[in-house]
């Protein structure tokens, strides 16, 4: 298992969308976790979205229901965050986070990714988003 690699942050307008891309490395692993967090300067780390393998259900942050989508291309071991009606609140550096482990439960996927004491394995150097009211 190695680092994720994230892509496709950019510049957007308010109200615009943004997709990112993060390839993952995880094999001979059965039901694991995978999502995304974000920090904006001087903010404390936020989980903002997961998936469960094991049942493909997603997750979310509050702050992002229904304007945020995670999904996975199984076969290309890839993960993405398709990001619309952006705010500028928003804005900050998006990173791909995995836990390369069998687990349980959605519900333990959402404590690693999203929960108040977040605990992944690996996560990537991350690709900044910038959103412009």
């Amino acid at each position: 298992q190695v680092q994720p690699v994230e892509s496709g942050g950019g510049s957007a307008q308010a109200g615009g969308s943004l997709r990112l891309t993060c390839v993952y490395s995880i094999y001979d692993v059965m039901n694991y976790c995978i999502g995304w967090f974000r920090q904006a300067p001087g903010k404390e780390r936020e989980g903002v979205a997961a998936l469960y393998t094991g049942s493909g259900n997603t997750y979310y942050a509050d702050s992002v229901k229904g304007r945020f989508t995670v999904s996975r291309d199984n076969a290309e071991n890839t993960l993405f965050l398709q990001m619309n009606s952006l705010k500028p609140e928003d804005t900050a550096r998006y990173y791909c986070a995995t836990v390369p482990e069998t687990i349980g439960s959605g519900a333990y996927c959402y404590g690693r990714i999203l929960g108040a004491k977040p605990d992944f394995n690996y996560y990537g150097q991350g690709t900044q988003v910038t959103v412009s009211s």
